[in-house]
């Protein structure tokens, strides 16, 4: 059964760092790309960043940039979610997604607070 599993994920301060994994069973990382979403109450999840299936290509939402680091390891068939410099608006809780024709897999989400 092919699942993702979100870990990683608390309460920080402003300015502090936390680092999500997502780890991959039933099926083999290697081939697809990955993303982070996050999503607050009442609004749209929305696309955080994502890697290409090598690890070679990655993308950034502008409100992220220089910020947060994507980055995988196939063999050990988990993506992780490096964030510094935290803000109270990156608040919500991060969901690992993939796309394996023809569905859409989502993880369970982590929640990450930043409050002072």
């Amino acid at each position: 059964q092919l699942q993702l599993v979100e870990s990683g994920g608390g309460s920080v301060r402003p300015g502090g760092s936390l680092r999500l994994s997502c780890a991959a069973s039933g099926f083999t990382l290697d081939y697809y790309v990955i993303a982070w979403f996050r999503q607050v109450p009442g609004k749209e999840r929305e696309g955080v960043s994502c890697i290409s299936s090598t690890g070679g290509g990655t993308n950034y939402a502008d409100s992220v940039k220089g910020r947060f680091t994507i980055s995988r390891d196939n063999a050990k068939n988990m993506v992780y979610l490096q964030m510094n410099s935290l803000k109270p608006e990156d608040t919500a809780v991060y969901y690992c997604y993939v796309w394996i024709r023809p569905k859409n897999y989502w993880g369970q989400g982590t929640q990450v607070t930043v409050s002072s």
